[in-house]
């Protein structure tokens, strides 16, 4: 399989999947391309150990978990903490498998699962955005089918209580 073939058979997956995590059409790209640079650059390490989608699921979350990590980063060392620039950010919020008649209640749900920690948040996009089975998700992130669901429970008992706490406010 060449390059070209790679890229076109798996490009909207590494978007959708970027823009479940940054919730930004142009952050989503970036990653998009990011992830593909690391694929070209990687290519002749990929070894067949797992399918080649589950690889590039591997780079996708990691090159977005990353991106987050850096954007973070910029803005605490910009002192950068005004709610309404993130609230402009939020209502930018726009993904093509997510009905948009409550563009609001999306972005909170969004928001609040940005609030998991990395592994909860990942866990919870692939199984229920992606619609990936545990199976697949424990091959991706090398971990067992059964830690796979652990990690489930707690993310759906984190974002409750995210989700309660924030309604009681």
């Amino acid at each position: 399989m060449n390059f070209e073939s790679i890229y076109l058979s798996h490009s909207s997956l590494v978007y959708n999947v970027a823009l479940q995590y940054v919730q930004n059409k142009e952050d989503a790209e970036e990653i998009t391309q990011d992830v593909f640079i690391k694929v070209y650059d990687k290519h002749l390490e990929f070894k067949g150990d797992s399918a080649l989608k589950t690889w590039i699921y591997r780079i996708t979350i990691n090159t977005s978990l990353d991106y987050i990590k850096a954007k973070t980063r910029k803005k605490r060392a910009a002192f950068y903490h005004r709610d309404d620039e993130a609230l402009q950010y939020l209502s930018d919020f726009n993904h093509p498998g997510v009905a948009l008649e409550n563009k609001e209640a999306m972005a909170a749900l969004f928001k609040a699962i940005n609030l998991l920690p990395e592994k909860q948040r990942t866990v919870l996009l692939l199984l229920k955005v992606e619609g990936l089975s545990q199976k697949e998700i424990a091959e991706i992130l090398k971990k067992s089918p059964k830690a796979i669901e652990s990690i489930f429970q707690r993310a759906k008992a984190n974002l409750k209580k995210i989700r309660t706490k924030a309604e009681g406010l």
